[in-house]
């Protein structure tokens, strides 16, 4: 069995989309997916499976879409590819000063080197990013709120949904505690 992470993209935003995660783990169970744990309202849900990653976020989409009327986006990683995420991290997670914050873009594949050329030229001391494959690492010394740089990566041209940091070592830990039960 593999421990997944689906991380949604696009629900419980602004009153659009709306997916109780308690109606979302019962859907995960109903089609015999093990070990369900939701995250927050932004849908992020870690759970166990013997399918291929492509294989089984096509039908979790389709079951989705079936069954709360809306289609959406889901980006799955593993437990061990989360793990990496976390142990490449190129910014300085444990000592960020008050206001600084990290946020990490989980990308449905890589972006074309024109897209991150584009993306280089929103960079400045406050605002910087480094892609590593098929994930980009977000660093704010200021506020993700204003930040131009966070607006462009939702136009590199590829599927993405962002996780601050804190949830993601959250769902990494959740991943970990099921590798141990």
């Amino acid at each position: 069995m593999t421990i997944y992470i689906a991380l949604f993209r696009g629900i419980n935003v602004g009153g659009h989309n709306i997916i109780k995660m308690a109606e979302l783990r019962n859907l995960f169970q109903t089609i015999q997916l093990k070990n369900v744990k939701t995250y927050i309202q932004s849908g992020n849900v870690v759970f166990e499976s013997e399918e291929e990653e492509k294989t089984l976020r096509n039908r979790l989409e389709q079951e989705v879409a079936k069954t709360f009327g809306f289609p959406v986006s889901i980006i799955l990683r593993t437990s061990i590819q989360i793990e990496k995420i976390i142990q490449q991290c190129p910014f300085p997670v444990d000592h960020l000063l008050e206001g600084e914050s990290v946020h990490v873009p989980f990308l449905e594949e890589e972006p074309t080197q024109e897209a991150v050329d584009r993306l280089r030229q929103f960079e400045n001391d406050d605002e910087q990013f480094l892609l590593i494959g098929k994930e980009m690492y977000l660093f704010f010394r200021k506020s993700i709120r204003d930040s131009k740089l966070a607006v462009q990566v939702q136009r590199v041209g590829v599927q993405a949904t962002v996780r601050n940091w804190r949830t993601t070592v959250k769902l990494d830990s959740m991943a970990k505690e099921m590798k141990n039960e």
